[in-house]
């Protein structure tokens, strides 16, 4: 990602090996920055954005929506299954699968083939980002069970073939920028490890702009811990957006507001005396609580019903699940 110019005439310029996206303010300025290529390399001007590397973008005074709608087609292809049936979810409420499964082994390739396809999909299907994490636990040694859940996968995608993100355009309030945050984590989640599962979702001017979806490092020793680990990963990740949009706009960003519905957790924070319960946390855990002290992020509860990062973390039922999809600013697109 890179700048050129300033003030009014900033444009920002996206560089994926010799593809560019180049977006800005002033169309002058864009336009003499692409005549300014032009002349320099053997450059093709593609006009409005439309595709990228997957992407279909669609732009309007409505919005703009972002979806993979081809390329899910292509993965359902692939498998076989472009005429399957639809299902209403993409994986069994609280799933549990095994590394060492009662089922036969398979095909490593084409397991492996079908997560690194979904894997992809996920950059506008946050809807997926756990269920394909967790899949690709067992890309090692997968069994039937293991495609039989990636299918289920499959079977939810056909159904929601041409779902997306739409982000709307921001209202000029003349006030900083400022990102809200979702930190979530489940407990001992997996039944290999008995690692827990961290969750986390941002979202700027009310439109998801990074998530995701992982396995602890550690094996946490309560909720208040795995909480605690979550909000660690995803205070990095709020202080690194925080930091990056600054240097996009060239001006100041409010300190990002992360949502945490652990209050166990978010009294460890903000406590400064490091105290018998956390002594065996990992010491980089704790850069929440410096980051909170340097008033660098603003930690606050929110109850479980209106905790977004919960679907970034476990396989729910179909309600919930849904009612969750619509929350993150997930989509049926015309």
């Amino acid at each position: 990602m890179y700048t050129h110019g300033k003030g009014a005439g900033c444009l920002i310029v996206g560089v994926y090996v010799d593809d560019l996206i180049i977006t800005g303010g002033d169309v002058g300025a864009v336009n003499s920055f692409k005549a300014q290529m032009m002349s320099t390399f053997c450059m093709s001007n593609l006009g409005l954005l439309s595709y990228y590397l997957g992407l279909e973008v669609t732009q309007g005074a409505a919005g703009i929506t972002l979806r993979q709608s081809a390329y899910a087609a292509k993965i359902l292809e692939k498998a076989g299954l472009a005429e399957c049936n639809a299902s209403a979810t993409p994986m069994e409420p609280k799933l549990k699968l095994f590394k060492d499964g009662m089922m036969l082994s398979m095909d490593a390739t084409e397991y492996r083939s079908l997560i690194g396809s979904l894997r992809y999909l996920c950059n506008s299907r946050l809807d997926l980002a756990y269920l394909v994490g967790y899949l690709s636990r067992f890309m090692e040694a997968p069994r039937q069970e293991h495609l039989a859940a990636v299918k289920c996968v499959l079977h939810y995608v056909a159904s929601t073939l041409h779902w997306g993100l739409h982000y709307h355009p921001s209202k000029k309030n003349g006030g900083a920028p400022k990102l809200l945050g979702y930190s979530d984590s489940d407990l001992v989640g997996d039944v290999n490890d008995r690692k827990s599962t961290s969750g986390l979702i941002f979202f700027l001017a009310g439109g998801p702009i990074a998530w995701q979806s992982a396995k602890q490092k550690v094996v946490a020793l309560s909720s208040c811990e795995a909480e605690y680990i979550a909000a660690a990963v995803a205070t990095c990740e709020a202080v690194w957006l925080a930091w990056l949009l600054a240097k996009l706009i060239e001006g100041a960003v409010l300190a990002p507001k992360l949502k945490v519905d652990n209050k166990s957790a978010i009294a460890l924070m903000k406590n400064p005396m490091h105290h018998d319960r956390s002594k065996h946390i990992d010491v980089k855990f704790h850069f929440t609580r410096e980051c909170w002290d340097r008033k660098l992020i603003d930690v606050k509860f929110v109850g479980t019903k209106l905790q977004l990062g919960d679907i970034l973390m476990k396989a729910l039922g179909r309600s919930r699940f849904q009612e969750l999809r619509g929350g993150i600013g997930m989509k049926k697109l015309v």
